[in-house]
């Protein structure tokens, strides 16, 4: 069985790698420069913006995960991902592959984000959690109208040890570890739960393996502790051995700083999430499969650990 990891190299690309191997012998990795994860791993060397190539990668894969992530930059999702999903489901329809579509929580109602479920509403207060929708129904329609075996896997807010584009790492553990403050976007005593990207890629390679799990929305376990953004800084604090001192960036800096820093220009629409209690409810899959998610604290050290090395 042909298991292909479109978007190989990213925070949940390669951990996911490591765990397809309890399922499959062959792994397909595909990136633009794609490297191994495991001794025998199928690269595939392709540039996801060209169309033509998505086809050749798909061919001959039972199962396919999409965990690619584009730039985070609104007009690159809107002229890139659309057409990048629909090429991905036409060849997956071609090929008789099934489809597992790693997602966030950007498609949500602001008023579910205190208790996000699958079931929770879909009306996305930004300009990029329109884009999110509009993948969620070119998935949903094909389910439904052109035969596709394909299931979404979404995630809270991730961290963990192998991924350092996270807010958590970027904005509070890596600056704690070099004795800087954290800094913190909206409301610091707001609940914000995670997701340990670990836990994600052992919870997706679990659902692409599992048949009765297609044709579903499922959410990967992420932490029920209901700690705050302030919790999080202290136990990274706690790990590193450091205080935990914090800095908050209130809106209008960040739009300042978007002057700047380009990549900054993309929060501000995003700021809701941590203006109030961000909760991400994982109860349907520890119901079904019997797993938790790690702990904040094992988390925490495993991220610290990493950063250390």
């Amino acid at each position: 069985m042909l298991q292909t990891i479109l978007g190989s190299g990213g925070g949940i690309g390669v951990p996911l790698a490591r765990e397809l191997k309890n399922y499959s012998e062959r792994i397909r990795l595909v990136s633009r420069n794609p490297k191994k994860v495991n001794e025998d791993d199928e690269l595939f060397a392709a540039d996801v913006n060209d169309l033509k190539q998505v086809d050749k990668a798909i061919e001959g894969s039972d199962v396919v995960y999409l965990t690619i992530g584009f730039e985070y930059n609104l007009k690159v999702w809107k002229e890139t991902w659309p057409p990048f999903m629909k090429e991905v489901i036409d060849s997956c329809v071609r090929h008789n592959s099934k489809l597992v579509f790693f997602d966030n929580v950007y498609m949500y109602d602001k008023q579910s984000i205190n208790s996000m479920t699958e079931s929770s509403a879909i009306n996305p207060p930004s300009r990029k959690g329109k884009v999110r929708q509009e993948l969620r129904e070119l998935v949903i329609s094909a389910i439904e109208k052109r035969n596709l075996k394909a299931l979404i896997a979404r995630s809270a807010d991730f961290y963990g040890p192998e991924n350092k584009n996270s807010a958590l790492t970027i904005m509070v553990a890596d600056r704690l570890v070099k004795n800087t403050k954290a800094q913190v976007l909206g409301n610091p005593d707001k609940i914000h739960t995670y997701t340990y990207t670990p836990d994600a890629a052992r919870a997706t390679a679990l659902l692409g393996n599992t048949p009765d799990a297609y044709n579903q929305e499922w959410h990967v376990p992420t932490t029920k502790e209901k700690l705050t953004t302030r919790q999080w800084i202290e136990l990274i604090a706690h790990e590193i051995g450091t205080e935990p001192k914090i800095q908050i960036v209130p809106a209008l800096m960040v739009k300042l700083m978007g002057i700047i820093v380009p990549i900054m220009r993309e929060f501000p629409e995003m700021l809701y999430q941590y203006e109030q209690d961000y909760y991400f409810d994982s109860s349907k899959f520890e119901k079904r499969f019997g797993i938790s998610a790690t702990t904040p604290e094992e988390g925490v050290r495993q991220l610290v650990r990493s950063l250390k090395k």
